[in-house]
């Protein structure tokens, strides 16, 4: 079921994230222990879109974030990003995709501001564009005089907000995230949700958001992809940051029944 309730941007039919009749199945098909992950799913992803994947533990989220970043391919079937294969084409997407992940996965031994510029290493940016780069993001995400601490002087929000500013920090087109703010608490998270979604809108990306939380994608997405297991969409639906209370509480008592059936 799709259902589209409110569109406050421009219709763009050209997907900057395809997935054509993706199935995964991990193992032999039919033989014992094998496990189809997701199954048959057709997804396009327009330039600018906030995309919150919301399903239960299981249902293939994971699957699906790991075939766009190109970490795994699919079974059968298409993924294409930005018009090329993500997994056959890995290194044509240095500095065009970002991740965030779960855990903010700062090395220890380095700086925040070290940590955000390690992008911009491994795209080889000069050293004093580099930190400037990494200076502001910090200062940006209100890390402004932490730029010298150690992960273990920081708090987990504000370790997260280093893994955040090195995402952002790279400039790269796609933020793909895997439920980065679940380890946090809800204050902290919410704070972050907000930020996050500043950001992306301000600078003109295109973001998946990983979760299993109704109301975090209700906070973070303009659109909202309920999974069903195997992954199969089971509610698509798009809406406006115009849309009222009683809009979105709608959307909510649907991804209820959706998630309950």
């Amino acid at each position: 079921m799709t259902d589209t309730l409110v569109l406050d941007q421009p219709i763009i039919t050209e997907a900057v994230i395809h997935l054509g009749d993706v199935s995964k199945v991990f193992g032999r098909e039919g033989s014992v222990g094998a496990y189809r992950a997701v199954d048959h799913l057709n997804l396009d992803v327009v330039p600018g879109q906030m995309l919150a994947l919301l399903g239960k533990t299981g249902c293939g989220k994971s699957t699906i974030f790991n075939m766009i970043a190109g970490l795994t391919e699919p079974t059968t079937g298409i993924v294409r990003v930005s018009g090329k294969n993500p997994f056959a084409d890995f290194d044509a997407f240095r500095g065009k995709m970002a991740i965030v992940f779960q855990g903010d996965r700062l090395l220890p031994w380095r700086t925040a501001i070290q940590n955000v510029q390690l992008g911009l290493e491994m795209l080889d940016e000069p050293p004093a564009d580099r930190k400037e780069t990494a200076r502001k993001w910090l200062i940006k995400l209100g890390l402004g005089g932490h730029e010298d601490d150690y992960p273990h002087a920081l708090s987990g929000g504000m370790r997260q907000r280093v893994s955040i500013a090195r995402a952002f920090a790279t400039n790269a087109d796609i933020l793909l995230c895997d439920e980065p703010f679940s380890a946090l608490d809800e204050s902290t998270a919410g704070r972050l949700r907000s930020e996050f979604v500043r950001l992306v809108k301000e600078n003109g990306k295109t973001a998946v958001f990983i979760t299993h939380s109704i109301s975090e994608a209700l906070e973070i997405g303009d659109r909202i992809v309920v999974l069903k297991r195997p992954a199969m969409i089971a509610y698509d639906v798009s809406f406006g940051k115009e849309a009222s209370v009683e809009e979105r509480a709608t959307i909510r008592e649907r991804i209820g029944e959706v998630l309950a059936s």
